[in-house]
């Protein structure tokens, strides 16, 4: 048994991020074409479509703003007129800032989570899912958080983001099950990518001790996660918020 993607085309919001790169290049290697979405790096991306078309995959990249509806639609005209319909949309890209206290959190980083959490995934789901639609089946996955459990100090505007974009999931899959559309969400733990193994890796033990596996998990076991979700295999999960955190947070029944 064997993951194989061949036939497929996905979208990855975010792909020239830490943890974007490792899920485009890993959908490629189970034989996806990809579509890169970027905010501002197009050289980043640029190496990436080329590193996928060497796999003898097909490969766009495209600029987009993710908290704008008609950036998204613009950003599915050029993907479709480049590789055709989408069939797994990836919801990665988040808008980055500065953590504090509630108190002194700006008003406007709420905005911002709220924007490249909730509404990014309402504007793919109302680009893409209608196609998905009309083929009966697709896969629309975000990324989310172990945070979103844990609302340890600090995190404030980034859980409220990422519960508010929980909630949307659920109702979708709901939405649009009938359709045998799964809708799905990966909730990685504090992840070791590239970025850390070149410059090094943050001491962890204070976060590893909570862990039950007892270690860090990696850009790949977090990509590994969303593919399984994108092929067959996952076919009859749908509404899940699956942690990818070595047991670092668990959901309760």
């Amino acid at each position: 048994m064997k993951i194989d993607l061949s036939g497929k085309t996905a979208l990855v919001t975010g792909a020239t991020g830490e943890l974007g790169r490792v899920i485009a290049h890993t959908l490629a290697e189970c034989g996806a074409d990809i579509a890169l979405h970027y905010h501002s790096n197009e050289a980043k991306a640029l190496e990436l479509k080329g590193t996928i078309e060497a796999l003898g995959r097909r490969a766009v990249a495209v600029k987009a703003d993710i908290t704008k509806q008609e950036s998204i639609q613009a950003l599915k005209q050029t993907v479709e007129a480049s590789l055709g319909h989408v069939d797994i949309v990836v919801a990665n890209a988040v808008v980055q800032y500065q953590w504090t206290s509630v108190l002194e959190q700006p008003a406007e980083d709420y905005t911002s989570q709220f924007e490249s959490c909730v509404l990014q995934s309402v504007y793919l789901a109302k680009a893409f899912i209608p196609a998905m639609i009309e083929k009966k089946g697709g896969r629309f996955i975000g990324i989310n958080t172990e945070c979103s459990m844990q609302n340890f100090p600090g995190q404030s505007a980034y859980v409220a983001g990422k519960r508010g974009m929980d909630g949307v999931y659920r109702v979708l899959a709901k939405e649009v099950g009938a359709h045998q559309i799964t809708v799905n969400q990966v909730a990685p733990g504090w992840t070791i990518s590239e970025r850390e193994r070149t410059n090094g890796i943050a001491e962890s033990d204070d976060y590893i001790q909570n862990v039950p596996l007892k270690r860090r998990g990696t850009d790949q076991e977090i990509a590994n996660a969303v593919v399984f979700l994108a092929s067959d295999l996952a076919s009859f999960i749908t509404g899940a918020y699956i942690p990818v955190s070595g047991g670092n947070v668990m959901p309760a029944i």
